[in-house]
């Protein structure tokens, strides 16, 4: 059992609550209201698994890394708690149930299920060449909508899939604007190791403004989506809540960032932005029945 709990705290199990709602917000929106219980357990599998696996091979390729800074030193695989050849299979065991799930789904998310593994992939290395790996760990949640969008769908066309399409923009926008924050821990450890961050680039002042624009973005395309969807009253209220979370995100760190406030900019405000997003639209679906 001890065991099991560590594996959990690994692929910090956790993380995926802030992006799960973005992937049931695409399907939700794609059918417009209810669909079947199998749909709805695959797209958990799906997500879940994808994530998990992602989050495994970042652990592997940056465990030397993880293991210079003293941040991250403690971490499983550093720290001797996990194996390397442990991290390898629970990542084979992710992606054969994110592969499957897919399968399960539609054709069209089986076939375009590769896509994401390759940029899951890809993620870690970029740290090591261009700040734009923030934009990158966004593109990789980004699927999400669009992932629970076509497995209601079974298609992908630019024309019809604009809703979803934005929605992952946004998501973007979001988790490399929150990521830019999370990195400013690390801008001294990033400089001394020639790693690429935003704020080790621009400096922290700078990091932070970036960061606002991101989110900007996110606000905005969040709105634009809403105008197109054709959503009533809830949502927008549900923006405005999403409007005070970003500002407070912001807000608790412009001062001092350490790591206390970091988490509550990282994990809880954006759990809150994603849920208070999902439940508020969901509510205008069923509300406008």
């Amino acid at each position: 059992m001890e065991k099991i709990k560590m594996y959990v705290d690994f692929i910090k199990i956790e993380h995926t609550l802030f992006a799960l709602p973005f992937a049931y917000l695409g399907a939700f929106m794609a059918a417009r209201g209810l669909f079947d219980l199998k749909t709805l357990i695959l797209i958990f599998f799906a997500f879940t698994s994808f994530r998990s696996a992602a989050m495994s091979l970042n652990r592997i390729i940056d465990r030397k890394i993880d293991a210079l800074n003293p941040r991250t030193s403690n971490r499983h695989i550093p720290a001797g708690l996990i194996s390397l050849n442990e991290a390898y299979l629970i990542t084979i065991i992710s992606l054969l149930i994110y592969f499957l799930s897919a399968y399960l789904i539609n054709e069209t998310t089986f076939l375009l299920s590769p896509i994401p593994a390759i940029t899951a992939l890809i993620y870690p290395y970029l740290k090591r060449f261009t700040c734009l790996s923030h934009f990158v760990l966004g593109l990789n949640l980004s699927y999400a909508p669009l992932g629970g969008w076509i497995s209601i769908t079974n298609s992908f066309k630019l024309e019809s899939e604009l809703v979803p399409l934005l929605i992952g923009i946004a998501v973007i926008f979001w988790v490399a604007g929150f990521d830019i924050i999370y990195a400013l821990q690390d801008v001294e450890f990033d400089r001394k190791y020639r790693l690429h961050s935003i704020g080790a680039h621009f400096g922290v002042k700078m990091a932070l403004i970036i960061s606002v624009i991101c989110h900007v973005f996110f606000f905005t395309l969040i709105f634009l989506t809403l105008q197109l969807y054709k959503t009533g009253i809830v949502a927008f209220f549900g923006l405005l809540l999403i409007a005070s979370l970003l500002v407070y995100q912001h807000w608790i760190i412009k001062d001092k960032f350490d790591e206390d406030k970091i988490q509550i900019a990282f994990f809880y405000s954006n759990a809150a932005i994603s849920g208070v997003l999902f439940v508020t639209i969901l509510l205008d679906i069923f509300l406008s029945f």
